[in-house]
């Protein structure tokens, strides 16, 4: 619930008091920053001083080019 909100998201960029507001009011606040600390350490968001932003792209042609990039 929490990732499909982050994900489907209007804003580049969210607060926690803001995701908390848009998702159902039985979503404990403990709860929520487990979920985030998930979803941080799967790289699927980044969280910064001005909010949580979704960065994680399944689009089968972009991980396609990254496995064939060059390293730098």
């Amino acid at each position: 619930m929490v990732e499909e909100t982050l994900q489907n998201m209007d804003e580049s960029i969210i607060s926690v008091a803001e995701l908390k507001r848009k998702l159902p009011k039985q979503v404990n606040h403990n709860t929520l920053t487990t979920i985030l600390e998930y979803l941080e350490e799967s790289d699927k968001i980044a969280v910064s001083i001005k909010g949580i932003t979704w960065i994680h792209n399944d689009h089968p042609g972009l991980n396609k080019a990254i496995s064939r990039g060059i390293e730098l």
